[in-house]
């Protein structure tokens, strides 16, 4: 079969099965038995042996660790503290408690990882306040739902751990590089907000004193010092991803059970039995979506996809550009992590052969993947967030778009500015980076 009979029944195989509303895990392991079967040449019990194949990856072992240290947190109830924190720092702004739901998914994106963990913690206490306070069901259910895409964006983050493992990307650089972007987008979400406080005359809080300031700092202090501990041991070269998300586990059960003695034995099994639930079904994803990339690599698609590409004369920043549009498309449809591996694995040839970094690449795709998690029909964090908010997401969806508005701005500015992302890599770990 030639790369071009492969690839349409692949993706048309695909798109048939999520169509008819199959998990997206086994959409893909269903869309290459086709394949297996009509190649003579191949066998299928080779998709059961791709799939324990990428299940045999140290740096995997982070995800489930990483979403245990964000349940952790999130059972420790660090979020109340954090908001407290956050309330001192700006909630004195207009529209003072969409502020703090911004600045608040910062600090949680850099405890966690995950922007389905920052949904729901952050969600389930801001959105119902903000509704009290005035605020529209649409307009809070739209600044949770977008702030939280940070928690993939700014480090750690489990799309940059996956990404890394599967493209030997140093994910020590890739944490560094999602900073200044994840800052970024998070002050042109409070920019949106300050606009729609001033339009529709949303409350705010007194100014803080230095005192309050100060103590609302020393409480969550401690949660704030996860990020550091994680980063900050990547890049000085103390630990490996996989051991930094086993220190983040252990710290924050240290947090939980002997400091702020808020997660006891019983609430414990609750976590685990969660962390298990969702760990498993991003790891099956995982093992499906690398069956499906072999099969794509198996019949050099993207051998194929590399000369459409130099028929194109695309340079780094037209390549850039389409990355984020074939990553924004995809991931209105399916979750980040086959995303990655699927087209991440295929894309990643064709942007060298263009000359992009590595880096500068895997922060568009990421970014770009986040942005799907409030855009429908999948849109997980938007659906999450409806359901807190109890609205429906056609009514969320306009002020998610002008929310998104300048998210895309920012995106922009990332592929035509490629040192936003370089700075820090460069800066702080010249060895790795080039």
């Amino acid at each position: 079969m030639t790369a071009g009979m492969v690839a349409a029944i692949l993706f048309g195989t695909f798109l048939t099965l999520i169509i008819l509303r199959i998990p997206v895990a086994f959409a893909l392991a269903l869309a290459c038995i086709p394949v297996f079967f009509i190649e003579p040449r191949l066998t299928p019990i080779l998709l059961l042996q791709e799939m324990f194949k990428s299940y045999n990856s140290f740096v995997l072992l982070a995800v489930p660790f990483f979403l245990l240290a964000a349940n952790l947190m999130n059972a420790a109830g660090i979020t109340d503290r954090l908001i407290r924190f956050a309330r001192s720092l700006v909630g004195h702004l207009p529209g003072g408690l969409g502020h703090i739901n911004v600045v608040v998914s910062m600090f949680f994106a850099g405890i966690s990882g995950s922007s389905t963990a920052d949904a729901a913690g952050i969600g389930s206490l801001l959105i119902p306040q903000m509704k009290k306070e005035g605020f529209s069901a649409s307009f809070a259910v739209a600044v949770t739902a977008c702030s939280s895409v940070m928690g993939v964006i700014i480090p750690p983050s489990i799309l940059m751990v996956v990404w890394g493992g599967l493209m030997s990307v140093s994910i020590g650089g890739l944490f560094l590089a999602g900073v200044i972007p994840g800052v970024l987008i998070g002050l042109s979400q409070m920019l949106i907000v300050y606009i729609y406080a001033k339009k529709y005359d949303y409350p705010l809080y007194p100014r803080s004193t230095m005192v309050e300031l100060a103590v609302s700092f020393g409480s969550a202090s401690l949660a704030l010092m996860t990020p550091i501990i994680i980063v900050g041991g990547i890049v000085g070269g103390f630990f490996t991803p996989t051991e930094a998300s086993l220190i983040a586990v252990i710290y924050s059960l240290l947090l939980g059970m002997l400091v702020y003695r808020t997660v006891g034995f019983a609430k414990l099994s609750g976590v685990l039995y969660d962390t298990g639930r969702f760990a498993a079904i991003a790891l099956f994803c995982i093992g499906t979506a690398s069956a499906f990339g072999w099969l794509l690599a198996y019949f050099k698609i993207p051998a194929l996809l590399i000369a459409g590409v130099e028929s194109l004369g695309l340079g780094v920043t037209g390549m850039g550009l389409l990355v984020a549009a074939s990553f924004l498309v995809i991931g209105c449809f399916i979750d980040a992590i086959p995303a990655i591996i699927i087209l991440g694995t295929v894309l990643f040839p064709v942007t060298q052969h263009v000359g992009m970094h590595p880096i500068h690449y895997a922060i568009i795709g990421v970014v770009s993947l986040g942005f799907g998690l409030v855009t429908p029909p999948y849109g997980l964090c938007l659906l999450i967030s409806c359901a807190v908010g109890e609205i429906r997401v056609v009514d969320a969806f306009k002020d998610v778009c002008i929310i998104l508005m300048p998210m895309l701005c920012i995106l922009g500015l990332i592929i035509f500015i490629p040192e936003l992302v370089l700075y820090l890599p460069r800066l702080l770990m010249p060895q790795f980076v080039n």
